[in-house]
This record gives C-alpha cells, structure tokens and sequence, in this order.
C-alpha cells in the first residue's frame, strides 16, 4: 500500500543541472524573494531598512512587484487589504526594530479581522542573539515578543537553509483559517551573505483544512429544522471562506432571517426577502435575534459590536460555528462547532431538511420598517443623503474601505455592499488610518476597477504620506475625506459623556492643495454635489481626492432602551 507522504519526486536532470549550478550573485535575500514567488506571490508591501536591505536587493533579480509606502503601519494596511481581496498571504517586508514595531496596528487589524498577512522581518545579526553581543542599532531585547500577543505564529530563523521552511510555514499558518498575520524574522547578517544553496523551485505550504464534526452538524441541522423562529447571523467568517452562496441556499432552505455583522458586510444580499441588513446596533433587531428559538451564529465571535455592545441576551438555543477556537462559546453558552464557514454550512445544507415558513418575509419587513421608523424619526437627512450618494457614486463591483470615521459607523449598519467582499473597514481592531492604504492594497490586488478609500480629517492625517504612493505606482483609489475639523465622533462621544468635548479639535490642511502638491487631482465638494463630483472621480484612471467639509452625527443608540 502506497501512501502520498511515501512518494518522492525525482528531480529531472535539468533540475538537476540546475540545482548544482546556481546563479552567481545571491545572497539570503534571494532565498527569502524565492521562496515567495515558489509559493505563488507575486506581489509585496513594505518599506527597506538598513538590516533589511539583503532582501530588497534581491527583489530587482525577481519577478515579484514591489510596492512601498511611506510608513510601515501603511504597508501593513495595504497588505491586509491585498489578502482580504485575493485570499492570498500577503507579504510585508519590514526591517528590525522601530520599522518592525511600526507595523503593529496593522497586524492586529488583520489579526482581528482575520485577514492573511505573511510579515518578514530583518533582526540585529546573530551574534546578538539571544544574549550575545549588545548595542546593535535598532536591537530589542527580544523582537519576536512585541509580535506573540497580536499575530498567529512566530518564525525565527538562524541560518540559510531555515529560509524556506521558515517562510512556507508561515504561509500554511497565514492561510490556515481562520486566516490572520504571521512574523517571520532573519538576521540581517543571514540575508547578507552570500548562498550557495540552489534556487528555491518546489515549495508545498497547503493550508489545513477545519472540517466540522458530523455529529456537531447533524444536532445543528435537527435543531433548525424543528425551529419555529430560526434566525442567523453571519460574520467576517462567512466573507473570509467565500461561503456567502452557501449562506444564501440554508438560509432559503430553513427560511430563515439574516443579519450581517459590520465584518461580515456583504456575506447575505441587502436587499434579499431574509435579509434583516446589518442594524446590529439597534434594539428592535437586538429583540428580534433575542426572540429566536434558535439563533445560528457563522463566523462570528459575537464581541462588542456584534452584541449591540453586550446588551444581547438570546433566549433561544445558540449554535456557533466558528474557525476560531479561542472564539468558540466565548461570549454565549452554545452548541460550538469548531469548523471553516464554507465547510460547516456545506455540511448544514446536506443534512438539513427543509423549512417551510411563510410569514419569515413579512416579519423581516415589519423589523427594518420599525428600523427605518426609528432612523427618520430623528432628523438625520444630511448623514442618510450623504451616504445614499457615496453608494449611487460608486460602481456596485468596486471595493470599499472605510476608517474610523462618522460616515464609516453609518455604513457599519445602513449601507449595501452590493457583494460579498466588497466592503472593508478597520472595525477589527479600531485603530485611525486604515482606510486610504488598504485602498491602495486593494487596487494593486485587482485594477480594473476604482477603489474607494473613506476618512476623516482626522484618520487622513495618519495616511497623508501614501498620496506619494498612490502617485508613483498610479493607483487607482478615489479618497473621499469628510472633513468636520477634528475627530468627530470622540467629539460626540466626549459631548455626550461630559458635556464639553477636549483635544478633539484639529488644524488640518488645505487637503485639496495638498493632494495636488502631490500630483494627485483633488476637488472640494458639498453633499450637493458630492454624487457627480464622486463618481466623475472615480470615473477616471488614477488617484484623486474629493473633500467634503460636513459635520455628521450618529443616530441615537438604542442599545440601552
């Protein structure tokens, strides 16, 4: 009996020729930017540094394409970005030290939201590892430490012949759902010299699959079928394992409502007869999830902003698919089935028996009618007329990526993706700045379409420098700044919550002759005009930015009613 992990596969002998005699001139850069193209990267993000530059000087003997931002937390948005869009580990290549740390917010963004980034990192030279010699510049008393609280798996390597395996074990780790960020660092001396080693052809990093215990999915399957009130949320798991048509056909075969999380935006169509949208932070939907007999929750953890900030109480039975373990039951008592969303809901649909319920539709309408009810009641027609013209603007296939900003937190819950991985936005993890370099990430992964990038003026600020960027690889992202002078929704917040707002207000720049130092066409706009001048941006090849000098306001939360 022969296995697979018994066969072995003989090199040719051109292989062989080949192997022998390596090309003159590699260093352990080579081996690094090998290795990736051997796993099918074609291209990467990053920023060189002096211990890094063995890597970056084997990136002019490859095929890969390079694309630097200006700041190292920018790169790590754009890689984060690229791996939503394609599925593909993203590489980021960062230097020691403060380039290193400089990353950080990116890779909890992608850790949070799940998003498969394959960072590589250059170290101090080995001599001062592990207690050895100190003073190097840009030395930590142990770098792989600032990283093990925030990405997957940590990979240190001390010798050439480490590269490889090194790196498609991050890769397999990357893509493992669920997906997240992975450090891998080499020594700068490493990268350095020379190699005799041949060039790095066959790599095999395949991820692990997660399949669900059967005898999980047939109790979850009787229990839907026998529900009178089934509902079904459904999280960034659904998007991130291209499960959302698998969604569709258990959702229609167990007429069961469908709400989205703010991560898991596009995985049910908007507009659908079972789509409840994504009013998660509202309290008729929190009632109506509540009321569930049997509430299915796939590729969701239920944290913060799933739960309408922990008021969720369900009463129902819970049944919680999720690739994550650590995530299982951590928040509600539940039938927890360990498992990838594509393959768990593949399961459901083979074993589940249909549902009929006629009046699912209706109650759906009744719940967005009070939804909407609610909305109109307190005067909020700038912010709707706002976003109803980003959305008439934007082609339905384009992505979107949106910052921690008012406008973001109205489209969380009221805007139509119109596709299941179309919109992104830095909710994960929460932190300023994401939205213009994903933006840039996105549009490397895929220009045929525009891309919209959507900011305040206070997030623009932290992503300025990628104007740069966006003009030298001539990126085609359309950056929408909502300019209110300040951070505005720590504005409303600190209002709300002490009567007066402190250190919100900003001096900002003239953002359309900023733009245009850049060599990067800007228009100022109003909600107006914003529709036409929107759209005539994204219309054309290239970067922009259109400014939009507005205060906004949330809608009331009613998650303390």
């Amino acid at each position: 009996m022969t296995h697979d992990h018994d066969l072995v596969l003989r090199p040719t002998a051109a292989q062989t020729e080949a192997a022998l005699n390596p090309p003159p001139g590699r260093n352990g850069g080579d081996l690094v930017v090998e290795t990736l193209a051997g796993l099918g990267a074609t291209t990467v993000f990053g920023l060189p540094g002096q211990h890094a530059l063995g890597m970056f000087d084997a990136l002019r003997r490859s095929d890969l394409r390079y694309i630097g931002l200006r700041v190292e937390n920018n790169a790590g948005f754009a890689a984060d970005a690229y791996g939503r869009i394609t599925g593909q580990a993203a590489p980021l290549l960062l230097s020691t030290g403060p380039g290193a740390l400089t990353s950080l917010a990116a890779l909890q963004e992608a850790a949070a939201a799940s998003a498969p980034v394959l960072a590589i990192s250059s170290q101090i030279p080995t001599a001062g590892l592990g207690g050895g010699r100190h003073g190097y510049l840009h030395e930590l008393p142990d770098q792989a430490a600032s990283f093990r609280g925030v990405v997957k798996s940590v990979h240190t390597v001390r010798s050439q012949s480490q590269i490889p395996s090194a790196i498609a074990e991050a890769w397999r780790s990357a893509l493992t759902v669920p997906h997240g960020p992975v450090w891998v660092e080499i020594p700068q001396d490493v990268l350095l010299a020379r190699t005799s080693l041949p060039v790095v052809t066959a790599v095999d990093a395949t991820p692990e699959e997660v399949p669900p215990r059967p005898e999980l999915t047939a109790v979850a399957a009787h229990l839907l079928a026998q529900a009178s009130r089934p509902a079904i949320i459904a999280g960034g798991g659904v998007v991130r394992a291209d499960a959302s048509g698998k969604l569709v056909q258990l959702a229609e075969k167990l007429n069961a409502p469908v709400v989205t999380t703010f991560g898991g935006k596009g995985a049910f169509p908007w507009e659908h007869p079972l789509s409840l949208q994504s009013w998660l932070e509202d309290r008729h939907t929190t009632d109506f999830l509540e009321d569930a007999d049997v509430l299915l929750v796939v590729g969701s953890g239920l944290g913060e902003l799933s739960s309408n900030y922990h008021t969720f109480k369900p009463r129902g039975r819970v049944v919680q698919i999720e690739a994550d373990l650590g995530k299982l039951e951590s928040n509600h008592p539940a039938l927890g089935i360990h498992a990838d969303a594509r393959l768990a809901l593949q399961a459901l649909l083979e074993t589940v028996s249909v549902r009929e319920d006629a009046t699912a539709p209706e109650r759906v309408r009744a719940l967005l009618s009070r939804v909407s009810d609610r909305i109109a009641s307190q005067e909020l027609t700038l912010e709707q007329d706002v976003l109803a013209s980003v959305r008439r603007a934007l082609p339905a296939d384009s992505p979107s990526f949106w910052d921690m900003t008012i406008l973001a937190y109205w489209a969380w819950s009221a805007f139509d993706p119109r596709g299941h991985n179309t919109m992104h936005s830095a909710q994960g993890a929460g932190g300023l700045g994401y939205g213009f370099p994903a933006a840039l990430g996105a549009a490397a992964a895929d220009p045929t379409r525009p891309v919209l990038a959507v900011s305040g003026d206070g997030g623009a600020l932290y992503s300025i420098a990628e104007l740069a960027t966006a003009r030298q690889y001539d990126l085609n992202v359309t950056w929408l700044i909502v300019d209110d002078g300040g951070y505005g929704i720590l504005r409303e917040y600190m209002t709300d919550a002490f009567g007066q707002a402190t250190a919100t207000e900003l001096t900002r720049p003239d953002y359309v002759a900023l733009a245009e130092s850049f060599g990067v066409p800007g228009v100022r706009t109003t909600p107006e005009t914003l529709e036409t001048d929107l759209a005539k941006a994204l219309a054309e090849p290239g970067p922009s930015v259109v400014v939009l000098p507005a205060v906004l306001r949330m809608f009331a939360p009613t998650h303390l009613g």
